[in-house]
């Protein structure tokens, strides 16, 4: 048996996947790949033991094998069958841009999301940095807004995929996002959403559907792709976030859903203005307002609108900022509860839009507003939305610092913190670090100092 790059690894599920597709023994399947490497100038004697390792230990033979590997299996199955859909890349390692591409084509944009998902599976992803770059996004972004929208055409080849199957993984998807609101980005629920991209929804999106299912699969793969890159972004792992994000667009645009692509995009901007982009923000988040404004529901525009108030409030744009906030009010007042609303931003309520407002005048020096609007998102239910209540309580806390109420300050500050003690967040315990750092002026007061002392015991952070 020829040597390999990974001696020892976990399981290769996608290739036990495609063998079990192909219906081929083990025995059959060494010896076609022996045919085509002997043909290739690179003489191999593998066996079905050769085959066994690479699927129940992972391990991954030396370049060109898994290319002609994937040609044996392609002949076997009838259709295309690439090195990702094999769990192999072409030398056991992933290249550093690997997430950020933006394929023209839909079959290379299912292909590049499906490597991308197989190598965080595998844990082979590395790139050369963990930071958030904001040029990543400025190929994507802007093939999106020149033509959001492929054409989906019916495919025949593969495993049929029905609406069971988009129903599997639209619960999938809402049971992820329930999770999060609830415990933060991460909590385990979310971790296993990148095995359902890699393991469910890579290997339908290489099925046989309709039009009318394609555009549900990829719409749904979407959102699946934006609730992974979510919880990365969530817990501080944006570089991951960006990736996501990025595939998720891409299977937007793929399923010809604008809609779900205004989604992804405004998320995107939201990104960029908690990592300091706040004008680049503003930009995305027009662009998927202007993108999707003739077909998308009013719910979704309406969130559109709103982080681009965030950012022109982050900004410091006032005017800019009360203007855009408004129109996303008035969009979300025209909602009309007819079921044309997509579930999954039914969480997104006047409460919620409320609970940003206070972000939006806080950053605006304005705290009486600030606390106003805090006033009406508490009709919130924190028992369901912990992270966005116990953030909201953490910035109406620097407005009333803002109003040189130390007393009241404290007061909601210690109820954010026993609410964001149970969150994995790192996004919300962000948040609290600003209202420590707000404190300065009072840090020699006795209760302050003891504030500052048991935030990180309570939320496993350092200040």
């Amino acid at each position: 048996m020829a040597n390999t790059d990974h001696p020892s690894r976990e399981p290769n599920e996608a290739l036990i996947r495609i063998f079990e597709e192909s219906a081929a023994s083990k025995k059959s399947l060494a010896h076609s790949l022996n045919k085509l490497c002997e043909q290739a100038g690179c003489p191999r004697t593998y066996t079905n033991t050769s085959i066994s390792n690479w699927m129940t230990r992972g391990m991954i033979p030396q370049p060109p094998v898994p290319r002609l590997l994937a040609q044996v299996l392609t002949a076997r199955l009838g259709r295309t069958v690439s090195i990702a859909d094999i769990g192999m890349s072409s030398s056991g390692t992933t290249h550093a841009d690997m997430g950020l591409e933006f394929p023209r084509e839909p079959g290379d944009a299912v292909r590049t999301a499906a490597e991308y998902w197989s190598a965080v599976k595998r844990r082979t992803f590395t790139s050369t940095t963990a930071a958030f770059a904001i040029a990543a996004y400025a190929t994507p972004v802007t093939r999106w807004l020149i033509s959001p929208a492929d054409q989906i055409l019916p495919t025949l080849a593969g495993r049929r995929v029905g609406q069971a199957d988009i129903d599997e993984l639209r619960e999938i998807a809402e049971d992820a996002r329930c999770w999060d609101a609830r415990y933060g980005g991460g909590n385990w629920k979310l971790s296993s959403v990148n095995d359902c991209l890699h393991l469910r929804a890579a290997p339908l999106l290489h099925g046989s559907y309709s039009e009318a299912v394609g555009r549900q699969l990829f719409t749904v793969t979407a959102e699946l792709s934006r609730l992974a890159g979510w919880s990365a972004f969530d817990m501080g792992h944006h570089d991951t976030a960006q990736r996501y994000f990025i595939q998720g667009l891409r299977m937007a645009k793929a399923g010809a859903d604008r809609e779900s692509g205004c989604y992804v995009l405004t998320t995107m901007a939201l990104q960029s203005l908690i990592r300091g982009f706040p004008n680049e923000a503003i930009d995305m988040a027009q662009g998927a307002f202007n993108s999707a404004r003739h077909v998308a529901a009013e719910r979704v525009l309406s969130f559109a609108k709103l982080a681009e108030a965030r950012a022109h409030a982050k900004a410091g744009n006032g005017p800019a900022a009360e203007r855009t906030l408004r129109e996303s009010e008035d969009l979300l007042a025209a909602v009309r509860n007819d079921g044309s609303d997509p579930a999954w931003l039914e969480y997104y309520t006047p409460a919620r839009l409320a609970s940003d407002a206070v972000e939006i005048y806080r950053d605006l020096g304005k705290p009486r507003k600030a606390l106003e609007w805090s006033g009406h998102a508490d009709a919130m239910p924190s028992g369901r939305f912990t992270r966005a209540t116990g953030i909201r309580l953490s910035v109406a806390s620097t407005a009333h610092l803002q109003q040189g109420d130390l007393d009241r300050g404290l007061e909601v500050g210690h109820r954010a913190l026993a609410i964001l003690g149970g969150v994995e967040s790192a996004r919300a315990h962000d948040y609290l670090r600003r209202f420590v750092t707000d404190l300065a002026p009072w840090r020699n007061e006795t209760r302050v100092t003891e504030f500052i002392q048991l935030t990180p015991r309570a939320v496993r952070m350092s200040t």
